[in-house]
């Protein structure tokens, strides 16, 4: 197998990208978020219900929703600075993808991975995250592949043993 192609320096590639590996650095702020505005709420309406409503307690509850709330606003406000910040960094670069390794270029750096340094795979939007152990280690873009290089590449994950509906490694 080998699959190469191009990437254009374009911000709102540089953007998406930036946006899928903050997501996975940050999704557990949003699952944070929701649990506290969750716990809050809740709370709120068992002191609510059983009269108590005057009591001290009940700022916890307001309190654990603010929080809840900041952290789910958090994510989003972290991605747009990240993206950002990424389209003035845009590079033209370049994947070769084998039954090796996969290749990366962008601009003047390169970097590979061999397939067996590859811990866990996610497909995430239009974009395999590769892992190596608990790190997303670098993104394969689809949109650059035609249709024929995306299913060669995803028969050749799937006989490794690492199909695109693998969730990232725990941590």
């Amino acid at each position: 197998m080998r699959i190469q192609f191009q990437v254009p320096a374009d911000a709102a590639y540089a953007g998406r990208v930036t946006g899928v590996l903050s997501w996975l650095y940050l999704r557990r702020y949003a699952y944070v978020g929701v649990a506290l505005v969750v716990i809050g709420l809740v709370g709120a309406a068992v002191f609510e219900l059983s009269g108590r409503s005057k009591s001290p307690v009940v700022a916890l509850w307001t309190a654990l929703i603010v929080a809840g709330v900041l952290s789910l606003l958090f994510v989003p406000w972290v991605q747009r600075t990240n993206r950002r910040r990424a389209g003035g960094q845009a590079v033209e670069g370049s994947y070769d993808i084998t039954d090796e390794r996969v290749m990366m270029r962008s601009g003047t750096e390169s970097h590979s991975i061999a397939w067996k340094e590859v811990t866990g795979l996610a497909e995430v939007r239009d974009f395999w995250v590769l892992f190596v152990g608990r790190t997303p280690a670098t993104v394969i873009p689809q949109e650059f592949m035609s249709p024929e290089e995306i299913e060669t590449l995803r028969a050749f994950l799937i006989a490794r043993g690492r199909n695109s509906a693998d969730k990232p490694p725990a941590g």
